[in-house]
């Protein structure tokens, strides 16, 4: 029995059957069928049935599968080990980031540019995509780093988390709109405006309505849009109220709004580095991760 044939079986298992296991390893099908046979006449029980149009795991094939897993990770400790010691860094690092997250206080690209400066056989992958995907990808493997919002849903036990800035959500409407004196409105009062928010799965957007259903209502979201900036331009217009991130007031009068405080509760938005811990990030993951909690860990709080 043989590493490559563990993972040949297990790649054949994640893909559902051969053809696109073949294609994934860059081996011939019928190439990849006779390293499973010999496999399976070395343990002396078939692990897969073979059906017509499907590739399923026998119970044996099943108990294998677990042990098959653990070797290959634990393969995978070994060499990330050595690298640790020899400083040589490989590999692939996967991070996700929140649209709009790089700015001039998250200066992402430069971090990226100075890691691959000091680390050119690491690639480095960068997607953009909501909170909720984001930290779904995080719990499936799918990512190693995400900046992401945090909608108040509990995270995954695999996934550890540094929280690098912290946000009033206030409610933006139009200049000529009459607002109370003292600037506030209470979470309940919303329910009954007509609401602008940022589109769902966004962190913003997720701790929002969580907070309304713990307030027991329903919020009644006319518009929602992916940036901030085009839900003030519609509150601006009169087209409702805008849930947004607390604004200075110069922002605010660029944008011809005022801004209430949002009370009983308030609510905050969090912004958040967030990471895989089990299994245990690779080599060029930690190092990545450990420049960007550096750079971003003295986040600004509003």
């Amino acid at each position: 029995m043989e590493l490559r044939q563990l993972r040949y079986f297990v790649t054949v298992v994640d893909e559902g059957g051969f053809t696109r296991a073949a294609e994934r390893l860059h081996l011939t099908q019928p190439g990849l069928s006779t390293q499973i046979r010999q496999l399976e006449r070395e343990l002396g029980q078939p692990l897969l049935d073979r059906g017509a149009r499907s590739v399923t795991l026998t119970e044996i094939g099943a108990a294998v599968l677990t042990h098959a897993r653990a070797a290959l990770a634990a393969t995978d400790r070994i060499g990330q080990t050595v690298q640790e010691f020899t400083g040589l860094l490989r590999g692939q690092v996967r991070l996700g980031m929140i649209s709009g997250a790089a700015s001039e206080i998250f200066d992402v690209a430069g971090v990226l540019a100075d890691f691959h400066h000091d680390h050119p056989h690491v690639g480095i992958s960068l997607t953009e995509d909501t909170a909720e995907r984001m930290i779904a990808a995080l719990e499936h493997d799918e990512l190693d780093i995400a900046l992401t919002g945090l909608t108040g849903a509990p995270l995954g036990s695999g996934i550890d988390l540094q929280v690098i800035l912290e946000t009033r959500l206030v409610a933006a409407v139009a200049r000529q709109a009459p607002i109370d004196p003292a600037g506030t409105i209470t979470l309940a009062a919303l329910a009954d405006h007509r609401l602008i928010c940022l589109t769902r799965g966004t962190g913003l957007r997720g701790i929002f309505e969580r907070s309304c259903t713990a307030a027991g209502f329903t919020p009644n979201i006319a518009f929602e849009a992916a940036a901030p900036p085009l839900l003030l331009q519609l509150a601006a217009r009169g087209l409702g109220t805008a849930i947004v991130p607390a604004l200075t007031p110069a922002e605010a009068d660029a944008f011809a709004v005022r801004t209430l405080d949002i009370v009983d509760p308030t609510i905050h938005g969090r912004l958040a580095l967030a990471w895989r811990t089990d299994p245990a990030p690779s080599p060029a993951a930690k190092v990545l991760l450990g420049q960007l909690r550096i750079a971003f860990g003295s986040g600004a709080h509003g």
